[in-house]
């Protein structure tokens, strides 16, 4: 049977994830250290665990309401003030979504139409561009420059806008460079935003992950910004519950209301026991003033500066990251692209990183490093990159 005709070309045309390539080969070789997969080495802090165990306990095994449990969505709506100055209604401009993914892909699938374009900072995470092109987009790459801080600049935005550009994706802390962008930086490229009429889709999944003493700063905060600003988050990195599949969505009303059209005839609503854990990592958050979370960033910091040393020190030029928890180093000293240095890597030493292509044409010469894993797994995996490098330079 010729199953061709059956399948959407959009989908027919789309490659595969370049992460999940290279993360199902390192899973079937043996002593393998992978710093591939961008996922949180923490076990979800027990209080959470227990409040989902406790909520099926209680049978609580019914469909909450599309949009979240009202008592999460207040939770959301106070951590978004208390951390960041946003304010939200939790009746009406917060979604409960699977992970942030989903929300990625409702934000795209209601503000895109057929032939729309949308600006994404380059490079990036891995779904923005195919979450365009599903929802009949195109995906405009705006490459950024490890000289400048992988940072967008309102000279990028104006050289890549046309009559045709509706949105831009805003993903600071970044994804696999690990660049921010401050308060200052983003308040630059507001005029351009403005100028030229654009919806802002926020993806600030790794908002609490900023190793700089100014915290996290939301676009959405800015002048005149809430109202053109769709704002991504979830639990699955700050709090270490990537399994639980659970994020959200804020944004003014009229958007939320379209968005919730979307979300409701496709998921219906998130798991009740995951809803439950959310709930509880925020208010266990507010009560003890997020030291969890410090704790975690803490360790992540320690792994952060060690890694970039030691990447550096092997003339593998690195941009200090100073956000999320990935290293982006430059491979062009190799006289290799990132995916021949990641393939031979692998198979040589046993060390799984993802080559830079996956993440958009402008990482062809990087490799993308975890360092989400034990500290002694970083120094094993850095002594055999050494080791590696050794041996191809002679």
């Amino acid at each position: 049977m010729n199953y061709d005709r059956f399948i959407n070309q959009r989908v027919k045309n789309m490659p595969k994830s370049g992460i999940r390539r290279f993360f199902d080969i390192a899973s079937e070789l043996d002593d393998c250290i992978s710093l591939g997969v961008g996922e949180p080495d923490f076990v979800t802090p027990w209080e959470i665990r227990d409040a989902a165990i406790k909520s099926i306990q209680a049978g609580r095994t019914q469909y909450t309401s599309n949009a979240g449990l009202p008592s999460l969505r207040e939770e959301i709506a106070l951590y978004l003030s208390g951390r960041f100055s946003l304010s939200y209604d939790p009746a009406d401009e917060i979604i409960v979504t699977i992970g942030a993914s989903e929300a990625i892909d409702l934000a795209m699938r209601t503000v895109v139409s057929e032939g729309d374009e949308v600006l994404i900072p380059s490079p990036s995470y891995v779904s923005y561009a195919p979450s365009v092109l599903l929802s009949g987009g195109v995906p405009v790459a705006v490459d950024t420059r490890a000289e400048d801080g992988f940072k967008l600049t309102p000279e990028l935005i104006e050289g890549a806008v046309t009559p045709r550009t509706k949105a831009i994706i805003m993903a600071y802390p970044n994804n696999p460079t690990g660049a921010i962008m401050t308060e200052k930086e983003l308040s630059e490229i507001v005029p351009v935003l403005i100028k030229h009429d654009l919806i802002v889709v926020s993806d600030e999944i790794y908002a609490e992950l900023t190793y700089t003493k100014e915290r996290h700063c939301s676009i959405a905060s800015l002048d005149n910004m809430r109202e053109r600003t769709i704002l991504v988050n979830g639990f699955s990195k700050a709090f270490a519950m990537t399994g639980w599949r659970l994020g959200y969505v804020a944004a003014p009303a009229e958007i939320i209301s379209q968005m919730y059209k979307i979300h409701q005839y496709t998921i219906m609503c998130a798991a009740t026991c995951s809803q439950a854990g959310g709930e509880a990592a925020l208010r266990l958050g507010r009560e003890d003033n997020y030291s969890m979370v410090e704790d975690m960033r803490a360790s992540y910091d320690v792994r952060r500066r060690y890694l970039t040393a030691e990447l550096n020190r092997m003339g593998l030029t690195c941009f200090k990251p100073l956000g999320a928890f990935y290293v982006f180093p430059s491979v062009k000293s190799t006289g290799m692209t990132g995916d021949e240095f990641a393939e031979k890597l692998l198979y040589s030493k046993h060390v799984a990183v993802v080559p830079g292509s996956a993440f958009g044409e402008s990482g062809k010469y990087f490799v993308r490093c975890s360092y989400a894993t034990k500290l002694s797994a970083l120094k094993e995996a850095v002594k055999r990159i050494a080791e590696f490098l050794g041996e191809t330079a002679r």
